[in-house]
């Protein structure tokens, strides 16, 4: 406390001019804290920093929404390439020995559901083509729709 008046004299003394001004007149100086800051203020209290950031929970809801969203889209159509996949195979006469036929025709079969045996016509390659491609065409619709959902319960724009 006594260099804070050490300091309010020396500036009343500054503020004495030899110029004709009134002596007792003192000068608007920068306030002085106590800690000794004078012109540069305390770091504030309430400044964010590293530790003190808040966390936007809005944003990170809509990221989640979006990436679980995200995540039902890309497997729709993951699902869906391999059922194109198995088509082609078929169609284009593949080696039914290969690793990559076997394991496309494998997880083909789990993943036409009911529409495996849905049209019977007498060529096996349009039977394939046309209940496979039915089935890749509903995990596109049923991949879109769930994500859209998502986004809805979520509450995120589309």
């Amino acid at each position: 406390m006594a260099e804070h008046a050490e300091r309010s004299e020396r500036n009343r003394r500054a503020a004495d001019t030899s110029d004709g001004s009134d002596p007792d007149a003192t000068r608007a100086l920068p306030p002085v804290d106590a800690a000794g800051y004078g012109n540069h203020a305390a770091p504030d209290e309430t400044e964010e920093t590293p530790a003190r950031r808040r966390v936007d929970w809005l944003a990170v809801k809509d990221r989640i929404v979006g990436l679980l969203a995200g995540i039902v889209r890309w497997v729709g159509l993951a699902f869906a390439a391999i059922l194109v996949l198995h088509v082609v195979f078929v169609v284009g006469d593949a080696n039914p020995d290969n690793g990559i036929v076997s394991f496309v025709r494998d997880w083909s079969d789990s993943l036409a559901l009911g529409f495996k045996d849905l049209f019977t016509p007498d060529d096996a390659k349009l039977r394939v083509l046309v209940n496979y491609g039915i089935a890749a065409i509903f995990w596109l619709i049923v991949s879109s729709v769930l994500a859209r959902i998502i986004r809805r319960i979520g509450g995120t724009s589309l």
